[in-house]
C-alpha cells in the first residue's frame, strides 16, 4: 500500500514518463520516444513541454497530449519573418532546427494576423496571461499555436527531459538545455 501511495505521490507531483505520439517534433524527439516530464520545472521560452491538448486544440479528443516547444510567453510578442522566429523583437537562436525546415515550415505571420485567420479568442499582438505559444520543431507538419490558438498554463503537464542513456548528444541538448 505504502508503495502505490508513494507512486502515486511521485507521478501527480515530481515526474512521469510518456512517449511521444507522431512526428511533430522530430529531428529531436521521435515518434514512440520515451521521455521523462519534470512537473516541478519552470516553463521558460525553448522548453519542450507536454500539455492536455483537449479544449486547445479543436480537433483533440479527451485524454490527448502534446509535445511542443514554447516560443511565446505571457506578454511576448512573436513575429515569423523569412524562416526566422522573432520575439520581442529579438531573433532567437533556432539551431534545434535545419535552415530547411525553419523556411519551409514556418511562413510569416505574426499573432495578429493569425488569430484573424483562425478566429481565436485573443486577438491582440502579445501571448495573454497564463498561456503559452508553441510550436512543433517539425514545421512542416506540426499542428500548433499557428493553428488554434494559445495554451493555457493550467493545461501544461511539465517541462520534457530526455534521460542520458537515450537518442545523441545533439538531441538530449535541443530538449534539454536551450530554455532561456
Amino acid at each position: 500500500m505504502v508503495a502505490v501511495i508513494l507512486v502515486v505521490l511521485v507521478r501527480t507531483y515530481l515526474f512521469e514518463v510518456v512517449r511521444v505520439s507522431g512526428d511533430s517534433m522530430t529531428p529531436n524527439l521521435a515518434d514512440k520516444e520515451r521521455m521523462i516530464v519534470v512537473k516541478p520545472l519552470a516553463v521558460k521560452r525553448l522548453s519542450v513541454i507536454v500539455f492536455d491538448a483537449y479544449g486547445e486544440d479543436p480537433n483533440a479528443t479527451p485524454g490527448t497530449n502534446y509535445v511542443k516547444r514554447v516560443i511565446g510567453r505571457p506578454g511576448d510578442k512573436v513575429v515569423s519573418k523569412n524562416g526566422y522566429i522573432y520575439v520581442n523583437n529579438r531573433k532567437i537562436n533556432q539551431s534545434f532546427i535545419s535552415p530547411t525546415e525553419r523556411t519551409a515550415g514556418t511562413g510569416d505571420w505574426t499573432l495578429s494576423e493569425l488569430a484573424k485567420e483562425h478566429h481565436w479568442k485573443y486577438t491582440g499582438n502579445a501571448v495573454p496571461k497564463g498561456h503559452y505559444f508553441v510550436l512543433g520543431d517539425h514545421r512542416s507538419v506540426s499542428e500548433d499555436s499557428r493553428a488554434w490558438g494559445y495554451v493555457d498554463a493550467h493545461k501544461v503537464m511539465g517541462v520534457v527531459k530526455i534521460p542520458f542513456w537515450q537518442t545523441t548528444a545533439t538531441y538530449r541538448h535541443n530538449v534539454n538545455d536551450l530554455a532561456q
